[in-house]
């Protein structure tokens, strides 16, 4: 009984930790400037582990319960995915710089010929630009986020499809982890259940921090406001995707 509880304690423990890995971390970021609020991006991170959580939950348990080994190749082809994913959520993202690059070069293009006519150039009240020099939060993100982004369940879906495609990744390497420490294998499903949990109150937990500044910073320092995160969370997003994709694809050679 003791070896029993140990066990699953032990992937309770486990899953908050794989939370933390930087792949999760990332993905998860490049969507939290939607969060207004610590409650919004912690339930984002509650998703995201929903979706990673079931994934292998489901296709753990089918693992186990009829002991199929996974090729390693297409454990790779999976982690693979992962990196494409990390790639186009961080392209997504950047996209706004391009677009407030844009609108920067307009505005000092206007003011430059408002200012030779010996006028100035006159910019809306309300306009994010004139604040922290913003794009409009309206007008200057990716046409589906602009369309849908604020619905509660466009906001959980992204969440969740993003931990699914996690999930798939990690249930390879998970479970090749277990089969060989774990012979009982209603032990080893108690040990992916409580893993599970363990990676979704981790991720609750990162996103509140990650989140905490850009919420409660907003305004008050200009580093901290949604459209940094976005940017820098693009970018980390774009980094970190190349450097796994040239990983997994050259130095592991699932290409050769």
């Amino acid at each position: 009984m003791t070896t029993f509880f140990t066990i699953v304690a032990l992937g309770f423990v486990l899953g908050m930790r794989h939370a933390t890995d930087p792949d999760h971390v990332i993905a998860v970021t490049t969507i939290l400037d939607k969060a207004p609020s610590i409650k919004k991006a912690s339930k984002i991170g509650i998703f995201w582990g929903i979706g990673h959580s079931l994934t292998i939950l489901v296709f753990g348990s089918i693992v186990i319960l009829f002991s199929i080994v996974i090729p390693e190749t297409l454990s790779m082809s999976l982690e693979m995915g992962v990196a494409i994913m990390l790639i186009i959520l961080g392209l997504w993202n950047l996209r706004e710089f391009q677009k407030w690059f844009q609108l920067y070069i307009r505005k000092d293009f206007n003011k430059l010929n408002n200012t030779k006519r010996g006028k100035y150039s006159i910019q809306p009240q309300n306009s994010d630009l004139e604040d922290h020099n913003l794009p409009s939060k309206n007008r200057y993100v990716s046409t589906l986020d602009a369309n849908t982004g604020t619905l509660k369940k466009y906001s959980k879906l992204k969440s969740v499809t993003i931990g699914v495609i996690h999930g798939f990744a990690g249930t390879a390497a998970l479970t090749l982890m277990i089969i060989p420490l774990i012979d009982n294998a209603w032990v080893a499903l108690f040990y992916l259940l409580l893993f599970g949990l363990g990676t979704i109150v981790g991720m609750m937990t990162i996103t509140s921090a990650i989140a905490f500044p850009f919420i409660y910073g907003k305004g008050k320092l200009s580093l901290f406001n949604t459209f940094n995160l976005r940017i820098l969370a693009g970018i980390a997003s774009v980094i970190f995707g190349l450097y796994m994709f040239y990983e997994i694809g050259f130095a592991q050679g699932l290409f050769f």
